[in-house]
């Protein structure tokens, strides 16, 4: 191993996570492969490492690009709009109650598509909503801010909403069953826990009566389910899609537990709303090919590629020598710690080379199975939470604050960082204490 190895690979890596920070709204896949490229030619990563990456990244990612060709289907029906008029309707001219659907409606959101599809289909949503009540800047500021905050944290319980979630599941060997049963009460009540200081927190901004939704809708009249049919059949036809894709959610926990490919399952249920769209609304499958956002799979297979060339330089090693001797210690230790260190990569790196690096890490510390877990879950509650804390600390908080100033709501870095540094060190150290205690009951 050269020198000119050594800095050409951590060169590649401090310059693609710099051009992502600097130019958020360029797509990311971009500098990502560059930087994949610069670290290949360095020869820190060989042909044989680039078929181990393909067969790591490869069922994450196909299960995640399905689930986001079921979200572009949802929108085709016009499913969005109407969630936020549903919504708008249940809240009654109420403020607080409209903040606490909105958070509803973002956990859910991320829930059934991923947190990077939820954000980019709640915030634009969130932003005609409130444009259209004719709040003023700073009232919008509680609903856009928390709503962010919420979907990108509700990625945590269950790992099928995150791709870097399903990339570390595979490199740690840990099905998603197994995930969601040590993670998804720990991450829940860490996600109650968010939205009771939020509340706290805008609770004097919010608006406490909305002005009346007469002569307004966000439904256009662009979709084919157009606001001419009947609002009860057109609730109906709603439910029975919201049924079918819940189904199939489940189906993937079912699969998981039965060994079964996850991305199989995916897939399937994804070509069975396809066929059900063809059927209804006669649209043809074939407009998937330009709406899916394939470079997800780019940015995916690049960022890998880099961080499997960091670790191939003795990144790992140097880490996992400062970290074994700690997380050795104890559960509470494990979680504490893991989630800690993930937090402050995440938010200096980016969350998604930073989980891949500290999972990378784990997997080399000869820990026993179940420190290993609980080591491997506090990561990712550093990596889906704790990166939170600042706008950079993932792609989903920086395209969101994109869409907000184009959308016409300013909200500064100071303004976003008055807010989080009190609410995120809360919430990841309340998640982890949870999750080790959870876990040593549980298990």
């Amino acid at each position: 191993m050269n020198d000119l190895m050594i800095i050409t690979t951590i060169c590649a890596f401090l310059l693609t996570i710099s051009f992502i920070f600097w130019r958020p709204h360029v797509n990311e896949a971009i500098p990502a492969s560059i930087g994949a490229a610069l670290v290949f030619l360095s020869g820190s990563v060989s042909f044989a490492d680039l078929g181990k990456i393909t067969e790591t990244i490869g069922g994450a990612a196909v299960t995640i690009i399905a689930t986001i060709v079921m979200a572009i289907v949802l929108e085709s029906f016009g499913f969005f709009y109407w969630a936020a008029e549903l919504l708008t309707r249940t809240a009654r001219g109420s403020g607080i109650r409209l903040f606490w659907l909105t958070n509803l409606f973002c956990f859910l959101m991320t829930l059934f598509v991923n947190n990077d599809g939820s954000i980019l289909i709640t915030t634009p949503i969130l932003l005609l909503l409130l444009k259209n009540m004719r709040l003023k800047n700073h009232q919008k500021i509680p609903y856009l801010l928390s709503g962010a905050l919420i979907a990108t944290a509700s990625s945590a319980p269950i790992g099928v909403s995150n791709i870097v979630n399903l990339i570390a599941l595979k490199i740690v060997h840990m099905d998603l069953y197994m995930h969601t049963a040590m993670m998804f009460v720990p991450a829940t009540l860490g996600l109650v826990l968010l939205a009771l200081l939020l509340f706290a927190i805008f609770y004097r901004t919010l608006p406490k009566k909305l002005p009346p939704m007469a002569g307004w809708s966000l439904t256009p009249g662009s979709h084919p389910l157009k606001q001419e049919i009947p609002q009860e059949r057109r609730n109906r036809f709603m439910f029975n899609i919201l049924i079918f894709v819940f189904c199939v959610r489940i189906s993937l926990f079912v699969a998981s537990y039965f060994h079964f490919s996850v991305a199989a399952t995916a897939v399937i249920g994804s070509a069975l709303l396809l066929g059900w769209r063809w059927f209804h609304l006669k649209i043809s499958p074939a407009d998937m090919l330009k709406k899916t956002p394939w470079y997800i799979l780019i940015f995916a297979f690049s960022m890998y590629v880099i961080i499997y060339g960091l670790n191939n330089i003795g990144l790992t090693e140097w880490l996992i020598g400062l970290l074994k001797p700690i997380i050795s210690g104890s559960l509470l230790h494990a979680s504490l710690l893991m989630g800690g260190l993930l937090s402050v990569l995440s938010n200096l790196f980016n969350n998604h080379p930073a989980l891949m690096v500290g999972t990378l890490t784990l997997m080399n510390t000869g820990l026993d199975p179940l420190t290993l877990k609980i080591a491997y879950l506090a990561s990712v509650i550093g990596s889906d939470i704790g990166s939170l804390l600042l706008p950079i600390g993932t792609l989903a908080t920086l395209m969101w604050m994109h869409i907000v100033r184009k959308g016409g709501v300013q909200i500064s870095w100071g303004q976003y960082v008055k807010v989080t540094i009190i609410v995120i060190p809360i919430t990841v150290i309340f998640t982890l204490v949870v999750l080790s205690y959870w876990v040593s009951w549980i298990f």
